[in-house]
C-alpha cells in the first residue's frame, strides 16, 4: 500500500514536514510504500474554474504547466494521502489551496476518484487558527468521499521557528497515533474498496 504526503510549508525541515514524516513512520514500520512531496513554494498555480477536467475526465487538470499534475497522480495512486499545511492568517498556504482546488475537483469530475481513500490533515500552528487549517483540508477529504481517521487530539503541532515542534510531545504522539490509525485502517478496508457506495444513487 501506498501514502503520500503532501508538505504545503516552504521551509525544509521546517515543523509540518517534521509532523509529516512522524505520521509516516509508522506506516514505514507497517511495510506501506510512503513519499513526501512537496509543493510549499513551489510554482503551484490555483484552480481558474475553466471545468475542463470534467470535459476531459483524464485525471488531469488542463492547466499544465507546473508540478500539479505528477503531484495529482500520486494522489490518484495513494490508499492514503495526507495534508500538512503550516498556519498562514488562519488558513493554509496558498500552494496547500491550490492543491485542494484542482485535486478536488479533478477527483470529482473523474467519478469521485479519491472515494474511499484515507485522508488526513496535519497543521503546524505558533498560537491560534490552527483548526480553520484543520478544516479547510479535511473539507475537501469529506466532500470527495474520503475516510477522515480521528486520533488522540486534532493533528496540530505547536512551533514557529524550524524544529520547536520537537518540543510538543503531545503533538509527537498524537502523530505516531495517526500514522498506525492510518495503517489498521488501511489494512481493514483494503477488502472492501469494490463495494464502496457509489455517488449519485437514488435513494429507494
Amino acid at each position: 500500500m501506498y501514502a503520500i504526503a503532501i508538505c504545503g510549508s516552504p521551509r525544509k525541515g521546517g515543523n509540518t514536514e517534521t509532523l509529516l514524516r512522524r505520521v509516516l513512520a509508522p506506516l514505514n514500520a507497517a511495510g506501506w510504500e510512503t513519499e513526501l512531496v512537496r509543493v510549499g513554494g513551489k510554482p503551484v498555480r490555483g484552480c481558474i474554474a475553466c471545468y475542463k477536467c470534467f470535459e476531459n475526465k483524464d485525471m488531469r487538470c488542463s492547466v499544465d504547466t507546473d508540478m500539479f499534475n505528477d503531484v495529482m497522480a500520486k494522489m490518484a495512486r495513494a490508499q492514503a494521502i495526507v495534508i500538512g499545511s503550516p498556519t498562514y492568517f488562519t488558513d493554509v498556504s496558498a500552494e496547500t489551496k491550490a492543491v485542494l482546488d484542482r485535486s478536488g475537483l479533478v477527483a470529482i469530475a473523474n467519478g469521485y476518484a479519491f472515494r474511499g481513500k484515507i485522508g488526513a490533515a496535519v497543521v503546524a500552528v505558533r498560537r491560534g487558527g490552527g483548526t480553520h487549517v484543520y478544516d479547510t483540508i479535511n473539507h475537501m477529504y469529506l466532500m470527495s468521499q474520503m475516510i477522515v481517521p480521528g486520533s488522540t487530539y486534532w493533528n496540530l503541532g505547536y512551533g514557529l521557528n524550524p524544529g520547536e515542534v520537537q518540543d510538543d510531545a503531545e503533538a509527537l504522539n498524537n502523530m505516531r497515533h495517526l500514522g498506525e490509525t492510518i495503517a489498521w485502517l488501511g489494512a481493514a478496508v483494503a477488502p472492501h474498496l469494490g463495494s464502496y457506495p457509489e455517488a449519485g444513487k437514488a435513494a429507494e
